[in-house]
């Protein structure tokens, strides 16, 4: 996997509990999408294959897991939110806000 070290610099900086978070959720986008490149763009990590397809952030109370190409998705249980017609997200509390199988499918999506 290709780890860039800045995006380990900024995980580095978050909660305890959400590093967890946002490393199990790094190893998930690369293991969905093999050959995944990350760097820091607009203050936070982001991860491309062609373009750019996925971003993280961590904030006080939770973390953005963000999807570009959105509007790719199939959310039929209406997970993502907001406003924008290419880019929604979703907010990560806790391990259980985030299904691999569902999160693994839409990542395959939005990098193609």
């Amino acid at each position: 996997m290709n780890f860039n070290q800045e995006v380990t610099d900024y995980i580095s900086k978050a909660k305890e509990e959400q590093i967890i978070l946002l490393e199990s959720i790094r190893q998930l986008i690369h293991e969905a999408v093999p050959g995944t490149t990350e760097a820091i763009k607009w203050r936070m990590p982001v991860f491309a294959k062609q373009k750019d397809y996925a971003y993280l952030r961590f904030l006080k109370k939770h973390l953005t897991f963000g999807f570009y190409n959105a509007d790719r998705i199939e959310d039929s249980s209406g997970l993502l939110e907001g406003e924008g017609k290419t880019m929604r997200h979703i907010k990560v509390r806790k391990g259980e806000d985030i299904d691999p199988k569902l999160i693994s499918k839409w990542l395959k999506v939005v990098s193609k």
